[in-house]
């Protein structure tokens, strides 16, 4: 079986049209992109999956040694771009995905035409005059708490995520984040929130959206601004949303915004 069936890769829409490919973050799945994905088949070839560890892929997907580093995630989103024959795509990175979909195109140029990075962070933790909205401590606490709680982190990070009053997003976040094996929910936390991606924004050489919420206590508006500010020619495009996942809390907002970004220069 090859890799994109055991991630649970889905194709829809136009066989022949523009392919855009949807990524999911961090304790999430492809379900995630429910409200938005359908709003491109009209006219594009629609491809999403499951990260290793994540949604309804094959466990025996995810290695914890080679997915101690987004390289191991970057090199799987490759491989199902191959099987599948695609080039030149629009790829759609969630939140930590936004870098591995950086990563993608950096190593491999002739399978990313565009980039959309939402809700992106290029270092969570605060680094001097850089902003990323923790603090080393913070991000301890956190990796300590699922360690040594695998059901006491999820109410609290899907809060955090979802964002004040959005008690809908808040829920499913939680119950995905449930769902995750705790191994690697703690493995891919500590991927994702130790990470730190600025030294590899000045390389991206594909037009850039940076699509980002008004309010998000994860990726807040200073993560998303830098990440714009150094990826050479990228566009921000702000929504006026809470929350580090605006693909639910404003689907509608986000699909124009898409829309409006692969408008320009098609």
């Amino acid at each position: 079986m090859d890799l994109g069936s055991r991630l649970n890769a889905t194709v829809s829409g136009t066989p022949d049209g523009p392919p855009i490919v949807f990524v999911h973050g961090f304790g999430c799945g492809q379900d995630i992109w429910r409200h938005v994905a359908p709003a491109f088949e009209a006219d594009h070839r629609v491809v999403l999956f499951d990260l290793p560890g994540s949604g309804k892929a094959d466990p025996a997907t995810y290695d914890p040694t080679r997915h101690d580093s987004l390289d191991g995630y970057r090199d799987d989103v490759a491989a199902v771009l191959d099987e599948l024959d695609l080039r030149s795509v629009v790829l759609v990175g969630h939140s930590v995905s936004a870098m591995t979909g950086v990563l993608v195109q950096l190593a491999r140029p002739d399978l990313v035409g565009r980039l959309v990075l939402v809700a992106p962070s290029a270092r969570y933790v605060d680094d001097g005059s850089y902003v990323g909205g923790f603090g080393e401590a913070d991000i301890e606490d956190l990796l300590e708490l699922m360690g040594r709680n695998h059901l006491g982190w999820q109410d609290p990070l899907a809060t955090m995520v979802a964002g004040p009053d959005q008690h809908e997003s808040k829920a499913e976040l939680e119950d995905m984040f449930c769902r995750t094996r705790p191994e690697v929910a703690e493995q891919f936390a500590a991927v994702t929130f130790r990470g730190d991606n600025r030294d590899d924004l000045a390389h991206v050489t594909v037009p850039t959206l940076v699509l980002q919420s008004r309010h998000d206590a994860v990726a807040p508006l200073s993560a998303g601004e830098y990440v714009a500010t150094e990826v050479p020619d990228a566009v921000l495009d702000v929504i006026e949303t809470q929350g580090h996942c605006p693909q639910l809390s404003a689907p509608a907002e986000t699909v124009v915004a898409i829309r409006r970004f692969l408008a320009v220069g098609a």
